[in-house]
């Protein structure tokens, strides 16, 4: 009877090892595209590693307007794909109608909160990572100002912004830094020349590094510190090696991470619904330092960024979160 009961046993948990495993993961990307070389790209890179290290493959669909959200999202459901994971804040109120029609399917958003029980909601700390890379700006700067261009004026990219400000300014409480969002429509994500432009009236008014946060359009303003010879600081994935020797820094946000994750945990049983929140002290936010940016980061510099986010994963530094209240203290 104890042997039988332990085959029992052991039929059982292969059983479920079997169930965790049998999993199609979908991947929708926000507008820009997969390989926007930032927000998306990091999405995608993490879905590669996920499928070389596990050999399960993922379908993707990249979105070409907003309208397209909600039926990407029930086609990959009716589909069968399970866990579907949705890019970016503008699928949250798709994914509140999607969940819903499909409660047994598994889903996934980034950058939004989506409480229903079949939802894992990620968001990141975003303004802490800025705060580093503003500190960074301010101590490489030779005029004094600074640029930030941002993407959508949503409060997601106003924190961003917040974030840097807050960050140049502990550096040095006399910068002044110009700030412009590229306009209030999901295609503010996808205009590299309108970021360029942006970029150079910056650069006209004397900043000598911009930070972006503005997805494709971004490229952009990269492109316009390189042309420029002044420096840019790339976002989400590590840009530093677009154009070696005029980008500062990248200020990381691991979506690859929070991807690989979501496939990971359904694969092993252990996924759940929910809000996770990553920020330095998670390894959620961080910054680039490479062959391609060693040369522009002094050892003061790397000791001050590593300084400063060491105070805040401690919480001896709080750096405010405009999303919290709309309001930037440095403003």
């Amino acid at each position: 009877m104890k042997y039988q009961n332990l085959a029992a046993i052991i039929l059982i948990l292969a059983g479920c090892s079997a169930h965790a495993a049998d999993i199609r993961p979908g991947v929708v990307y926000d507008l820009g595209g997969k390989f926007d070389k930032s927000f998306n790209e990091g999405v995608w890179n993490g879905a590669k590693r996920f499928a070389a290290d596990t050999g399960i493959e993922f379908r993707d669909f990249e979105v070409q307007t907003d309208s397209q959200r909600v039926q990407a999202l029930r086609t990959f459901a009716r589909r069968g794909y399970d866990p579907i994971l949705a890019v970016g804040f503008q699928y949250a109120s798709a994914l509140e109608r999607i969940a819903a029609e499909f409660p047994e399917t598994r889903f996934a958003i980034i950058d939004s909160e989506v409480h229903r029980p079949n939802v894992r909601s990620i968001v990141f700390r975003e303004h802490e990572g800025a705060f580093v890379v503003g500190i960074l700006a301010a101590m490489a700067s030779r005029t004094g100002k600074l640029g930030f261009v941002g993407g959508m004026d949503v409060p997601l990219i106003r924190r961003f912004a917040c974030g840097y400000v807050l960050g140049s300014r502990h550096a040095s409480p006399d910068v002044e830094i110009f700030q412009n969002m590229v306009g209030t429509t999901g295609a503010a994500w996808n205009d590299p020349v309108k970021g360029a432009e942006l970029a150079r009236s910056q650069f006209d008014r004397g900043a000598d590094v911009i930070f972006h946060a503005a997805g494709t359009t971004g490229l952009g303003v990269l492109q316009a510190a390189a042309d420029a010879d002044m420096l840019g600081i790339g976002v989400d994935s590590n840009q530093n090696h677009l154009h070696p020797g005029n980008i500062l820094t990248s200020m990381l946000k691991r979506v690859d991470v929070a991807a690989y994750e979501v496939f990971e945990s359904a694969r092993q049983g252990t996924w759940t619904a929910g809000v996770r929140e990553l920020g330095l002290k998670e390894g959620g936010v961080g910054w680039a330092l490479d062959e391609f940016n060693e040369g522009l980061v002094s050892s003061e510099m790397e000791a001050a960024a590593e300084r400063a986010a060491a105070d805040i994963k401690r919480g001896d530094i709080r750096v405010h979160d405009y999303v919290a209240d709309g309001t930037c203290p440095a403003d």
